[in-house]
């Protein structure tokens, strides 16, 4: 097991002890959760879709049906069609409607399980009800192209998956290394379900919940499906954990001399980073070897003629890629005509970019200036690097 395996040992421990007391919200014991569900409008089965939107993986990529053949048919149905969670535990709101090919997604963002406590040590918010909005190809068409994604999908209970970090290591030499979430050397204040919480309130998951398979475990299958992913396919757990990713840690030595980490936009002490050896602390620690697991690039197969991703507890945990078609747009609404595939829409939010690099909101203004911004001077006037600076204002959209 590697560094992140023994990281998430103690994670599922602290669960175990903290269940019963930990929230985001006061419990009421007397409430139950519901959980409504249709699936006459639409259903993963597709067995009357087009061919061209048919989701099955190339003949390169291993095949894997479940051990229960009853229960592998099941896998993805629960959630397949219309649904909407009410949680008075833990304040959960989300609706799921499916319509015209779009899976849309309206949430509070609120957990439907227990979380670690908030703030904390090593993440200095606390845990509010968001106003969120993600549509999804309800079809997805699968293209073998895997392309960089911020927010790789949402949870079934509408929280979101973001495993990226703002932190990074940057040196004089020019080079800069981003922090992963799931490490040994810097606390960013992760609970036992992999996850923490933004300036914005988000709660947001970097990493495997054990919790979040838990609660939505409907069949005696290893694979529980607990999100959808921008690109329309299903994301997975396996209880199990049967499937091993293909990354490695690289053999190559880092470089780089007089390096500082900036966490939170401030900068922390120098750091030792010249011919030091990957241990998984930040993301270019890790190579992907391709058959080297049962997991392609982006952490996905073909699960049961149909492709999907599978959540893993090594790197890369959720995986930053997708193999699918897709739009990216964050909160600043829907993408409109002309926007390429990716393209993040909407202006950023000055006092949250801000909030994310720990920087005053009016030296952030003055700093990026009038519009179009010179974002390496502003960010050599913050005191941070170009790509926190980049990061942060996405991150504000």
């Amino acid at each position: 097991m590697g560094s992140s395996g023994l990281v998430n040992s103690w994670r599922v421990a602290a669960a175990l002890i903290m269940l019963s007391g930990s929230s985001c919200s006061d419990v009421n014991i007397d409430s139950q959760p519901t959980i409504s569900t249709t699936t006459d409008q639409h259903s993963d089965d597709h067995s009357h879709q087009d061919t061209t939107s048919e989701t099955t993986a190339p003949t390169t990529t291993q095949q894997h049906s479940d051990d229960n053949p009853s229960a592998s048919d099941e896998l993805g149905i629960t959630y397949s069609g219309n649904y909407e969670i009410s949680d008075p535990n833990f304040g959960t709101q989300t609706t799921v409607l499916v319509s015209n090919g779009i899976r849309q997604i309206v949430t509070n963002a609120l957990p439907d399980h227990a979380t670690g406590h908030f703030p904390n040590q090593g993440n200095p918010n606390a845990i509010s009800a968001q106003s969120s909005t993600y549509q999804y190809p309800a079809d997805p068409i699968y293209t073998g192209t895997a392309r960089d994604v911020h927010v790789p999908g949402v949870a079934i209970n509408g929280v979101k998956f973001e495993p990226g970090t703002a932190e990074t290591v940057s040196c004089v030499t020019g080079e800069t290394y981003r922090v992963e979430g799931l490490q040994d050397r810097f606390d960013l204040g992760m609970d036992f379900n992999n996850a923490h919480v933004q300036p914005t309130g988000a709660y947001h998951y970097h990493g495997l919940s054990d919790l979040l398979a838990e609660t939505h475990k409907h069949s005696e299958s290893d694979l529980v499906h607990v999100g959808f992913a921008a690109d329309g396919h299903l994301m997975y757990v396996s209880l199990a954990d049967r499937y091993e990713s293909s990354y490695r840690l690289s053999g190559v030595l880092r470089n780089g001399t007089n390096c500082t980490v900036s966490l939170g936009g401030g900068q922390g002490p120098n750091i030792a980073i010249e011919s030091s050896s990957p241990d998984g602390t930040y993301t270019s620690d890790w190579e992907y070897v391709d058959g080297l697991g049962d997991l392609d690039q982006c952490n996905g197969m073909s699960i049961n003629q149909r492709y999907g991703y599978v959540i893993t507890r090594d790197f890369p945990f959720i995986s930053r890629c997708r193999m699918g078609e897709f739009t990216e747009t964050r909160q600043g609404g829907p993408a409109i005509g002309g926007s390429q595939p990716g393209q993040v829409q909407g202006q950023p939010n000055l006092t949250v970019a801000a909030a994310l690099l720990g920087v005053p909101e009016e030296e952030l203004r003055a700093a990026l200036g009038p519009p179009p911004p010179d974002i390496k001077t502003a960010a050599d006037t913050l005191g941070v690097t170009a790509a926190a600076l980049r990061q942060a204002l996405d991150e504000s959209r």
